[in-house]
């Protein structure tokens, strides 16, 4: 096995602002603590929190890499002290604390996984952080089951294609919310039951029409779209919030809350313990990506950047005219 590299490629953001924030660097490898994998990075996903980190409103939790990115596919470059089940060489896919967009990454070893079978790096790299928050949120806090109905807000973004194919391969009905008819018919296509256009609809009413009702609303929307998430839950059903993109505030009424024995919950993955994310992947091994290696869902891939144009790709993901995963590959 070749020798590490001193120093690696990377991309910092110079100071919070736009795409142009993001600069392309030479740092040293990051220090192995005990626990760790250093991953020999190939490919990484551009994320919604990165955006946020690189305008200044997302700071990394205590001890992270100040580098944006949530998740990386690659190879074991290095093994920190403790960890067992690991070869140098092996092929490695994980929801990264930080840090991704470099060349060389250090990760706690519970957040890694071998990537499905079959699967290139690149589709490997898009898993991670989609399917760590999916399956948390969806599964674990929304208590999704077989049979229920579920309306997954921003069906076209990486999140929500991840979201609707597992709920149709547990066997749910899936309504979704979409920003245009080119968007409608790709998740259509994914499984989604019914897409509705947000922009030209009253969108809770159009749900209420056909559904009468949900069990389960994933929504990264928030804001004023929380009363009217929980106006659609059929008794004992489940609200899971997972980001502000429409505000942090909401007036709700705690009477139907009571009435209807709703709960409302929500998370961020990224201040979680390496504990609860090493138990998230488990139950990814365990339940998905069997699923992954049949076929039965995919990671879906919009477009595909080099490492060192980042800028490039945070203009993409924030045009919004994606379906599916953003990424970054690092030669």
């Amino acid at each position: 096995m070749s020798a590490l590299p001193a120093t690696m490629m990377c991309v910092e953001i110079k100071k919070p602002g736009g795409p142009e924030a993001l600069v392309p660097a030479t740092r040293p490898l990051p220090t192995l603590k005990a626990g760790e994998l250093l991953i020999k990075v190939a490919a990484t996903g551009v994320n919604r929190p990165d955006i946020a980190q690189r305008s200044g409103v997302y700071p990394p939790p205590p001890g992270a890499s100040d580098l944006p990115g949530l998740e990386a596919a690659g190879s074991v470059a290095a093994i920190g002290e403790g960890v067992s089940g690991w070869t140098v060489g092996d092929p490695v896919c994980a929801l990264t604390p930080g840090g991704s967009y470099a060349e060389y990454c250090a990760v706690p070893a519970p957040q890694c996984l071998p990537p499905p079978k079959g699967f290139d790096m690149l589709h490997a790299a898009a898993l991670p952080e989609n399917y760590f928050t999916v399956w948390h949120n969806l599964f674990e806090r929304g208590q999704l089951k077989a049979g229920e109905s579920v309306l997954i807000h921003g069906g076209a973004s990486g999140i929500g294609t991840t979201a609707i194919q597992l709920a149709k391969a547990f066997g749910c009905t899936v309504f979704t919310t979409v920003r245009n008819a080119e968007k409608a018919a790709a998740v259509t296509k994914l499984g989604a039951d019914h897409a509705i256009l947000y922009k030209d609809n009253d969108w809770a009413a159009e749900v209420k029409k056909l559904s009468g009702g949900v069990d389960v609303v994933l929504d990264m929307v928030a804001g004023d779209y929380v009363p009217k998430n929980l106006s659609l839950l059929k008794q004992d059903g489940r609200c899971v919030i997972i980001a502000l993109q429409g505000g942090a505030s909401a007036t709700i009424s705690a009477g139907l809350l009571m009435v209807n024995r709703l709960t409302l919950t929500g998370s961020t993955l990224r201040p979680q313990s390496i504990a609860i994310k090493g138990r998230i992947a488990q139950g990814l091994k365990e339940k998905a990506w069997a699923l992954l290696e049949k076929g039965t869902i995919r990671p879906i891939i919009f477009k595909t950047f080099a490492l060192k144009d980042a800028a490039a790709a945070h203009a993409e993901l924030e045009r919004a005219d994606h379906v599916g995963k953003v990424m970054l590959t690092v030669s």
